[in-house]
Parts: C-alpha cells; sequence; structure tokens
C-alpha cells in the first residue's frame, strides 16, 4: 500500500490492518515519519520530532504481535503530544522561551493512557505560549500555518495537533480547551475536535484539580476516530477528584443511532454574538442534513446572560494561580496578552470570584430547563474563519469591536463555562476554500449522544473527506 493511502487512512482502519496482519506497525510508522519529513516543513505543526525512538517502539510493538501478547487498543497508532502536556524524557515547552529547554520527569494522565493503549509517540505539536489565544504561534518555534492556506492562521491552541491531522502526519490527538482549543483548530483544519465533559479525562498534574473550565480531550479525522480515542483515555482516576466515575468503554460502542423526531436547537449567534456572513453562510447549507436525518429543527438558544464574565473571572484567576510567579522573574519573555491576563487576575477580589459561581450556578440551571425539551444545540464553532497568520488576534468582527485577545471565541468560551460537551466536526468551505465546522453541544454527560449525532452528520455528508492540496 503506497504511503499516502496509509497515512489517510482512518485510526480504525489502521487498527484493523495491524491486528489483522496486513499492515506492520513498522510500516505505518515509516508512512507517517516519511510524511512529517515531507509536509512538515511547509506547515510548522510538529515542533519536537523523535523518528528513530518512533521507529524502536514501531519494531517493539511488531514483535509484540508476534508473540501474542495482549495489545491496547491504539497499539501501533502514531501519535505527537500538544507542547503543553508534560512528557517524561521529552522536551516539553509550553511554548515560552522561559521552558524552551524543560524536560519533565513524569508524563501527563492522558499520555499515560495513550501509551497504555499501544500509541507510539512521534514527537510535540505546536502550541501558542501557555495555549494562550486561539492563534498558533509563539518565539520558540514560530507560527503553525494552515494546510488549506499557508497565508492563513490554524487556530489553537492546539493547532500543531489539528494541522499533524489534517495533513496526514498523525491519524489522532491529544489536546486541551478551555475556551476552545480542541474545537476552534479542528473548525479551521477540517478535522474533529472533542471537548469531552469536565472529569470525563481526568486531568494530572493539575494546580487546580477541582477547576472545571480547562479539560483535554481527542482529535481525529473522523468521529469513530475521536469516540477510539476517548475510549482510551476516558475514565476515572483518583488523582484526578472530579473524574467521573465511569468507563471508557462506553465509547467503543457503535454510534449509529435513528434521530427521527429529536428536537435540535438552531443558534446562528447564540443570542447576539458577531458571526462573519462567510461562517453563517457555509453553516446554514447544512441545516437540511439536520433535517434528513429526522431531526426537529427549533430555532432558539438559552439565555447565555453573564457567561462572559463568568468565563474571564475564572481564566483570569486561572493564569494568575498558574503564571503569577513567572510575571515576577521573567516579564521580559512573556507576551503581552499572558501579562494581561495575569494581571486581570491580581487584580481580582473575593467577591468578584464568589459573584461568578453564583452566577455560573444560575446559567447552568437556566441550561439545564432549556435542554430538558431540547436534547441537543447547534451553533458556529467560531465567530469567523481563518484569518492572516501574521494577524496575531480578531480585533472587529461585522464592525462590532472586539475588547480582549479572546472577544472573538465567545462561541466557544460561553459553551466552555456550561461544563457541556461539544464537537467541532468538519461542515464544508467558504468560497475561498476555508475549513468551517459546526459545533454540536450535548446534555449534561451526555458525550456518547454528541458523538453519535456528529457521526449522523459527518455519514450523510462527508466533508473530512477533502484533503488540503499541500499534501497531494
Amino acid at each position: 500500500m503506497p504511503s499516502k493511502e496509509i497515512c489517510f487512512m482512518t485510526a480504525v482502519e489502521m487498527v484493523d490492518c495491524i491486528r489483522s496482519g496486513d499492515l506492520s506497525v513498522r510500516q505505518i510508522m515509516s508512512a507517517h515519519l516519511d510524511q512529517v519529513e515531507r509536509i512538515n516543513p511547509q506547515v510548522n505543526a510538529i515542533v519536537t520530532f523523535l523518528p528513530d525512538q518512533a521507529m524502536k517502539q514501531a519494531t517493539n510493538a511488531d514483535e509484540a504481535i508476534s508473540q501474542r501478547k495482549d495489545i491496547g487498543d491504539l497499539h501501533g497508532l502514531p501519535v505527537a503530544h500538544k507542547d503543553l502536556i508534560l512528557t517524561q524524557g521529552i522536551r516539553t515547552t509550553l511554548g515560552s522561551p522561559i521552558f524552551r529547554d524543560f524536560v519533565p520527569d513524569q508524563d501527563g494522565l492522558i499520555i499515560e493512557r495513550l501509551k497504555q493503549a499501544g500509541a507510539i509517540t512521534i514527537g510535540k505539536t505546536n502550541t501558542p505560549e501557555f495555549g494562550a489565544g486561539s492563534q498558533t504561534y509563539n518565539e520558540v518555534f514560530g507560527e503553525t500555518l494552515n494546510p488549506y492556506d499557508i497565508t492563513k492562521t490554524c487556530g489553537g491552541s492546539s493547532g500543531g495537533a489539528a494541522v499533524a491531522l489534517a495533513c496526514g502526519m498523525q491519524p489522532i490527538a491529544d489536546g486541551s480547551d478551555m475556551g476552545g482549543s480542541l474545537r476552534n483548530p479542528a473548525n479551521y483544519c477540517n478535522v474533529v475536535g472533542f471537548r469531552p465533559s469536565p472529569g470525563r479525562v481526568p486531568v494530572w498534574p493539575s494546580l487546580a484539580s477541582w477547576f472545571p473550565i480547562s479539560v483535554q480531550g481527542p482529535m481525529a479525522r473522523t468521529v469513530r476516530d475521536a469516540a477510539l480515542m476517548l475510549s482510551a483515555i476516558a475514565g476515572p482516576d483518583s488523582r484526578s477528584p472530579i473524574s467521573i466515575p465511569i468507563s471508557g468503554d462506553i465509547f467503543k460502542q457503535p454510534l449509529d443511532r435513528d434521530f427521527t423526531g429529536i428536537h435540535i436547537a438552531w443558534s446562528s449567534d447564540l443570542g447576539g454574538l458577531p458571526v462573519d456572513p462567510r461562517v453563517t453562510k457555509t453553516i446554514e447549507k447544512q441545516r437540511s442534513v439536520f433535517e434528513s436525518i429526522g431531526c426537529v429543527i427549533v430555532d432558539d438558544q438559552p439565555d447565555f446572560a453573564d457567561a462572559d464574565e463568568i468565563f474571564k473571572i475564572w481564566r483570569a484567576w486561572r493564569f494568575e494561580l498558574a503564571y503569577a510567579e513567572l510575571l515576577e522573574t521573567h516579564r521580559d519573555q512573556i507576551k503581552d496578552t499572558v501579562i494581561w491576563n495575569i494581571e486581570e487576575g491580581q487584580e481580582l477580589t473575593g467577591s468578584q470570584i464568589g459573584q461568578a459561581e453564583i452566577k455560573r450556578t444560575k446559567l447552568y440551571h437556566r441550561i439545564r430547563e432549556f435542554m430538558e425539551k431540547i436534547e441537543f444545540l447547534i451553533l458556529p464553532v467560531s465567530q469567523v474563519p481563518p484569518f492572516e497568520v501574521k494577524q496575531r488576534y480578531i480585533t472587529e468582527i461585522n464592525g462590532v469591536e472586539m475588547g480582549t485577545y479572546i472577544d472573538w471565541m465567545r462561541s466557544c468560551y460561553y459553551i466552555s463555562v456550561t461544563g457541556l460537551p461539544a464537537i467541532s466536526v468538519p461542515c464544508g468551505f467558504t468560497s475561498e476554500g476555508l475549513p468551517v465546522g459546526i459545533q454540536i453541544v450535548g446534555r449534561h454527560q451526555d458525550d456518547f449522544g454528541v458523538l453519535q449525532l456528529a457521526y449522523a452528520f459527518e455519514q450523510s455528508t462527508g466533508f473530512w473527506k477533502q484533503k488540503p492540496a499541500i499534501v497531494e
């Protein structure tokens, strides 16, 4: 089988071929490493590359099969890890000059689980400094480019992961999401990014183990592949006090479902957010797809009052907690938007944080009541399509000025504060050929339901099959 065909097989297909003996792990690994060497210099997605280590592990993986040893569900799959997540013995920079040469002595929990399932590390993927901002660039490695138009951003903060997927450099990817960092780059690169419920994928180590806004989760080219990966990384762990006590095995079940009569809420702007007409036009074209699979569409959305304030307070508090000490010692090496976010956290009062939690509780109950009759909420992932890579963030949409470097991502971070599971799945392209994703949000902890609806949409459209011209 030609290397290009191997690289664009689904993860499910790769696993099946490895288990049946149709392909060896070494064949799959060699194809992906060649793809990295061929394509990565053009897009800068993988920033630490470990080909020799990966091939050695691929040889060991083939030997395990020949010796009929028990193998994991992701056995032999190549994966590069987001450069925010700790990887034992492998440089982890967090996109910051401060940590340019930092090599952790432990793995993050999600890395532990990927390894236990048999995935093989090939390197690290690029991310903005400390994961701040949905645009992947930093002073250590530079910019990651959108493979559908290398003059545009790939989004962020899991931007390197999304580009590596779109370019066939890996079949699955890990990422994290506070304000949209799994969903936004997936939407900009025509791949799938799933933000699971807080605690579905336990996070460790963590400075704030009860912090519910930031999560880790899977990215892939298809919904089934994302579900396969989620089955390996989900499940309880005592190191995370909010971990959901349900095994990840539930995500191995078939995703087929009859959606006849299921009510979904369709919102083009979440009740008044400015959205670029190119995004709206692309998404509206797919409204009929949900009708064709039996959904009953209601034009409505919950009341998201206070969501903006809640998110910004929680985010500022988290930045102050994590980076205030670095601000004192390395201020000259921290980008201005991160400095601003840390200082916002330093100015918070106990009363502000307490009131934000009260408002978040009220928001949760408003949405809970709304979704007693509505099973899913459909909305844009991002309010703008991919923009110029030299532009660090969006400052206005449809003539409406954005107050901060994150305001243009409200369509994602409003959902973050609710704690609801949400996915970005490919939805089409603008007239310029830029990818647009659609965001599907489910009820409290109904991660499986979100995957089912995303799968039904994906099967009816097939946008994921369109590759960037750069890989042809």
